[in-house]
């Protein structure tokens, strides 16, 4: 299983991301709401909501594309024939992180309830198929 240090540090760097997270939301609507005062003081409050909007959705436009562009270049150099559990998961957690940390709570419930099943599934994942068998 998971060695102490390498589990030690899983749960460091995710709760350092999770404060990083936080940390940058919270930046990002102190942001907001300067911008919007600021216009305040120029247009009415409307038209300052409106103009912090449209900015704020270019700048996530502008963003996800950056990402989407880099992730499609990458997926090109990945080789994935060769993937057993652990890379997959590393796999997962990085292209899609919310649902590689839905699958981490619900593998780790499921191994506190039944460590057999985790097993069975675990088994399944590192399983490689071998596709059709010819019969003579």
């Amino acid at each position: 299983m998971f060695g102490g240090g390498m589990a030690r540090d899983l749960v460091r760097k995710a709760v350092a991301a999770s404060i990083a997270a936080g940390a940058a939301l919270v930046a990002i609507l102190a942001l907001g709401a300067t911008i919007f005062y600021a216009l305040q003081l120029v247009v009415v409050p409307l038209a300052a909501a409106a103009i912090t909007f449209l900015l704020f959705a270019v700048i996530a436009l502008a963003v996800a594309l950056i990402f989407v562009a880099r992730g499609d270049a990458q997926d090109e150099d990945e080789d994935e024939d060769s993937a057993g559990l652990g890379h997959r998961a590393y796999t997962l957690f990085r292209q899609r992180p919310i649902l590689g940390t839905v699958a981490a709570l619900a593998g780790g419930w499921i191994f506190l309830r039944n460590p057999a099943l985790a097993t069975m599934v675990a088994a399944a994942f590192t399983e490689k198929s071998h596709g059709r068998r010819r019969s003579r």
